[in-house]
């Protein structure tokens, strides 16, 4: 008895020092990481856990607010942005591909693109990948029940998920952010 009782208490001890390395390791690590790596990482492990779905971790969506038409929402997006020197360039009226291709009526699905050049052009200097978070996207999809909605993908990773941005960078990254979930909660509420 005395043997195991040493033999768990040696384990225990073994244990409490690895930890110990492991959290200097780790939090040597983590130092070379944004500051809000662990906050952004939280956030998309707690809904991935609870969706079970990547893409509703990596998505914001946003309901529309009963009673505004669609056409509404695209002009109060274009309005908005406008107001917040977010350039609109362009939409992809997906719904109407899938009418030609299928002949039959389909829900309303399309997608809203919006830009602010300079913070492209600083995104695309940074690091080429970045690009394909360009333009931003809206998308303004009428669900199965009819029920509106507003999605795009979130740039919290993209800002916070790995080593820090240069400072002008992440600042700016975080302003678009802001001014695309303006936009849209604007948007869903009517807003113009």
């Amino acid at each position: 008895m005395k043997f195991f009782r040493n033999i768990l208490a040696l384990i225990g001890l073994l244990a409490i020092i690895a930890g110990a390395v492991g959290y200097v390791k780790a939090k040597s690590i983590l130092s070379e990481f944004d500051p809000e790596i662990i906050p952004t990482y939280t956030a998309f492990a707690k809904t991935l856990l609870e969706t079970k779905d990547p893409a509703n971790a990596m998505v914001l969506a946003v309901p529309v607010k009963d009673g505004i038409s669609v056409a509404d929402v695209k002009e109060s997006m274009k309005s908005l942005a406008n107001a917040r020197n977010f350039l609109f360039v362009g939409e992809a009226p997906f719904y109407k591909q899938v009418e030609a291709i299928t002949e039959k009526p389909y829900r309303h699905v399309a997608f809203m693109s919006f830009c602010d050049a300079r913070v492209g052009k600083m995104m695309a200097d940074y690091n080429n990948v970045y690009t394909a978070f360009m333009p931003c996207r809206i998308s303004v999809v009428e669900d199965q029940k009819g029920k509106l909605w507003l999605f795009t993908m979130r740039l919290d990773m993209m800002i916070f998920g790995g080593k820090p941005l240069p400072p002008e960078l992440r600042k700016e990254a975080i302003r678009v952010w802001g001014v695309i979930q303006e936009v849209m909660n604007g948007a869903a509420n009517g807003d113009f």
